[in-house]
């Protein structure tokens, strides 16, 4: 069975994978500068000499270094029911306590934290939609701590006083937890075995995926650190899969790149077509229909998405399902073309 996140992530490429590696090859080096749910690297059929993942939100990288470290751990504090008093409590935590604790993620490359990592991916399963610890909702990080919106900061920093638990739709105090059979936690593909079973299971999902990522490099940051010589072509053939956020058609970011989504965007468009160049990038870019406009050498594909998140109506404006149907990736030159007759369907199937 393929490895999958134990979370729901949106924007998700799972479903395309199988293309992506199919026109990458099996490049001795690999690339993946917005990993997310980590769909395309889990997807690969052999890993490679050299891998290396990043991602800009500290929960993300903290976990995959975490299940990468020591997987039992996480499981161990990952495997909780469900209950909303404890979603919303723990929410607090991680955006206060927890996000304290993965301050300095980015700049020391073996620090994680198991606990945090636990409670984070626990609460992503049993969250509705999206904003889990996005810090969207009336309460957000400012330059003096936490604030609600409207009030300033007032010097209160950390030590404000929690969010009232009345109100529906106060942002992150608000949202209920997953009570349908797509939402029993981190356990919702978990046969009949009971509490212990649940504990076993969780554990087991967790070392395999260790075992995956027991030599990739986990980074935490800006795409763009991941993306000079030292990390690509000089370690030879490389291949890039590029997630960025896209630009003004999705809020899959909101809390990391929200401000500049479009800026993100051009920048990683411009990289891949100056890289695009070299004989030994092979570079894929997801994006949106009319989103990148890319040279004429490069192979653009059509697919569709499963609707993410928008098949539970996370999205304010409805746009999930539509959206799903404008899904693109783009290929530089260097990379695989298969033969012309063949169709997208063929290639998701894997036929040879």
């Amino acid at each position: 069975m393929r490895l999958q996140a134990p979370f729901p992530w949106f924007g998700g490429k799972s479903r395309i994978a199988d293309v992506v590696w199919k026109r990458l090859g099996e490049p001795v080096n690999y690339v993946e500068p917005f990993f997310g749910s980590g769909a395309v690297l889990l997807a690969r059929p052999r890993p490679g000499k050299t891998e290396t993942i990043n991602d800009k939100d500290h929960f993300v990288a903290n976990f995959w270094r975490a299940v990468q470290r020591d997987p039992e751990a996480v499981a161990h504090h990952a495997d909780w029911p469900v209950n909303e008093a404890d979603l919303h409590a723990r929410h607090w935590w991680l955006l206060t306590e927890g996000a304290k604790r993965l301050r300095d993620i980015d700049g020391k490359p073996d620090l994680f934290d198991a606990l945090v990592a636990g409670w984070w991916v626990w609460g992503a399963c049993a969250w509705i939609g999206s904003g889990w610890c996005s810090g969207r909702g009336p309460w957000k990080w400012g330059a003096a701590g936490w604030s609600k919106d409207g009030e300033g900061n007032a010097g209160q920093g950390i030590n404000r006083q929690l969010p009232h638990l009345g109100n529906a739709g106060q942002g992150i105090n608000r949202k209920l937890p997953h009570l349908g059979d797509a939402g029993r936690g981190i356990n919702r593909q978990l046969p009949h075995l009971g509490d212990a079973g649940r504990g076993i299971f969780i554990a087991s999902w967790l070392t395999d995926l260790a075992d995956r990522l027991r030599d990739v490099r986990v980074c935490a940051g800006d795409w763009s650190r991941v993306c000079g010589p030292s990390v690509t072509d000089r370690h030879g053939m490389t291949g890039v899969f590029l997630d960025p956020p896209y630009a003004g058609t999705a809020g899959r970011t909101d809390g990391l790149y929200a401000t500049d989504c479009l800026s993100v965007a051009n920048d990683v468009r411009a990289w891949a077509i100056e890289q695009g160049r070299s004989k030994l990038m092979r570079i894929c870019l997801a994006g949106y229909e009319g989103e990148h406009e890319m040279p004429d050498d490069w192979d653009v594909v059509e697919w569709k998405a499963a609707g993410g998140f928008g098949s539970q109506n996370d999205d304010e404006d409805g746009m999930g399902r539509v959206n799903a149907g404008r899904e693109r990736l783009w290929f530089s030159p260097a990379c695989h073309k298969p033969e012309r007759d063949r169709s997208l369907l063929d290639l998701m199937m894997g036929a040879p």
